[in-house]
């Protein structure tokens, strides 16, 4: 049984389009579009046309495991009509008592708790996927959405989102758009970390397949009816850190042949986080254990030459994120001095990222699901020394008191969590101090340092507050966005593609009931929130937890994992 309650379970994602109608011998699919690397067959369904699992790098496996990704010049025929392989998954994770209850409660959608359709795994996946609206001409220019999936940098997969429910709501908007997601690899595969890993320039090489992809897109999306100056990166959770550490990849180098990669951003629940260097001492741990765990006491080079099967149960010795250890990632971008320059909280104060148009926000209890696995912390001792010891290691314990000490210890904490919910004792503090330190704090100090000049907006859902022990969830926005057909779902999905038309989320014409969207103000003017609720849209101001907000700014320096 595995729990996906961060990365959400969902049926096969489509993925789009191609350019000519011809006949291919042996070929039961109806559209083909000729690239620059070889030919790719498509199939359609219900006025979309999908394209799965293109080839854009060679296959990282053998000598080039571990190693950035080199762009693949020649693929010849590529049959894009089945399910693309997902990259290597780190399965493993904590079933508690405390989540198993949560999950048998009302209003909990155990269909996004447990078991996810990913599709085969293999290490050979570094694959994109496009998806576009069908007969769309050659020379349309269509705006196009860059999707990156989360899944604490350890799973996840194109295949769990349906991308295709954007593509008619954009027909219908007068608004068409292309979808794209790209494939990246994960856990040690991807963002494995410590001294070897940083000399031999293998670092951050989950980043380095995201960035191929965009470069792809470039360079082909115009075959598909495109417009490669019009791309809008997307990311949730993981993918939407993924987002942010594409604005600031290279210092904010976002240029590739003389032209942007993208124009626009859209972060759901994610952006900076910080992080101790690829060589630091948390990482050189989990590169020893992963070493240790295929056999090895030292040497990159044995873990490039071990059979698959015991580099993944190596990769997968380590915590994952849905246990103890929680957001304290065993794999997450970390800086390199290269591709990541510094902290991700340092190149935003000092600039360095590439600031686009951008929507950003949250859900009001991020915190709550990454709580679920620590029952046993029951006091602000035990409270104290988790944080100092699994997460902040080089914080002392009394900056880790002083930042526990800013959150109230009641029940209503996070807020729209009530008293009535049988947890622990410290539940409702942790989810509180994750949430914040994770996702809706980190948003606020990016949208501090973001230019006056260049439009942001950000938001907070609610619509899911009356749910036991949880609220609005992390990752609770996914099914209102792939697969919901509410009024949230509609609102969400208006406002994003006339994002990515527009670079304004408010030339829209809205497909929700009147009344229930409000005018969204960039966040520059007034520093206000768009509140998603169940029933309507609010502007609310940004200064939640002020104290706590101030604490964790003036400690960042410390409080890195």
């Amino acid at each position: 049984m595995r729990c996906n309650i961060l990365i959400l379970a969902a049926t096969l994602v489509g993925l789009v389009r191609a350019a000519t109608l011809v006949s291919i011998p042996n070929v039961t699919a109806t559209t083909i579009v000729v690239l620059p690397a070889g030919t790719v067959v498509g199939s359609t369904s219900d006025g979309v046309e999908y394209y799965r699992g293109i080839p854009y790098a060679q296959p990282p496996t053998g000598s080039l495991r571990l190693k950035p990704p080199i762009r693949l010049e020649n693929f010849g025929l590529v049959q894009a009509t089945g399910v693309a392989p997902a990259c290597p998954q780190t399965t493993a994770m904590d079933i508690t008592p405390l989540l198993l209850d949560v999950v048998a409660l009302p209003g909990v959608e155990q269909t996004l708790l447990f078991g996810s359709t990913l599709g085969d795994e293999t290490e050979d996946c570094l694959t994109i996927s496009v998806m576009r609206p069908q007969g769309t001409a050659a020379d349309a220019q269509l705006p196009v959405l860059f999707w990156i999936y989360g899944g604490g940098f350890e799973m996840g997969s194109p295949q769990m989102y349906n991308g295709s429910v954007l593509i008619p709501q954009s027909v219908a908007q007068g608004k068409p758009i292309i979808f794209v997601a790209v494939n990246y690899r994960l856990g040690a595969f991807g963002f494995l970390g410590g001294s070897e890993v940083l000399a031999d320039g293998a670092s951050n090489l989950g980043l380095l397949d995201q960035r191929m992809g965009l470069e792809w897109v470039a360079d082909n999306i115009e075959a598909f009816g495109g417009d490669p100056g019009a791309v809008t990166m997307w990311g949730e959770s993981a993918g939407s850190i993924s987002v942010f550490n594409q604005l600031a990849l290279f210092d904010g180098n976002n240029t590739y042949k003389d032209r942007s990669l993208f124009r626009g951003a859209i972060m759901n629940s994610g952006s900076i986080i910080p992080t101790e260097p690829v060589n630091g001492v948390k990482a050189q741990g989990i590169f020893n254990t992963v070493i240790e765990a295929a056999g090895y006491s030292a040497k990159l080079k044995c873990l490039r030459d071990v059979d698959y099967d015991t580099f993944l149960n190596a990769s997968n010795s380590v915590p994952t994120y849905l246990s103890y250890n929680s957001l304290a990632f065993s794999y997450a971008p970390r800086p390199d001095g290269r591709i990541l320059t510094a902290c991700p909280a340092v190149l935003a104060k000092t600039g360095k990222y590439a600031a686009v148009p951008m929507i950003i926000g949250n859900q009001e209890n991020e915190g709550t699901v990454f709580a679920l696995f620590q029952s046993n912390i029951t006091t602000e001792s035990a409270l104290v020394s988790y944080l100092n010891d699994v997460f902040f290691h080089n914080a002392t314990r009394d900056e880790i008191a002083g930042l526990v000490a800013t959150y109230p210890n009641n029940p209503d904490s996070p807020a729209g969590i009530g008293a009535s919910n049988d947890t622990y004792p410290e539940f409702k503090r942790l989810a509180a101090i994750l949430g914040d330190w994770g996702f809706t704090f980190m948003s606020r100090l990016l949208l501090d340092t973001f230019p006056a000049m260049v439009p942001a907006w950000s938001y907070q859902a609610t619509y899911g507050s009356e749910t036991p022990v949880l609220g609005t969830y992390h990752a609770s926005d996914l099914p209102h966005i792939y697969y919901e057909t509410d009024d949230v779902s509609a609102s969400i999905q208006d406002l994003y593609i006339s994002f990515v038309d527009s670079l304004d989320p408010n030339n829209y014409a809205a497909s929700t009931p009147s009344g229930y969207l409000t005018f969204w103000p960039t966040w520059q003017e007034k520093k206000q929130l768009l509140e998603l609720g169940a029933h309507h849209t609010r502007l609310i101001h940004d200064d939640a937890r002020a104290a706590s907000f101030e604490y964790i700014r003036a400690h960042l320096e410390t409080l890195r994992l």
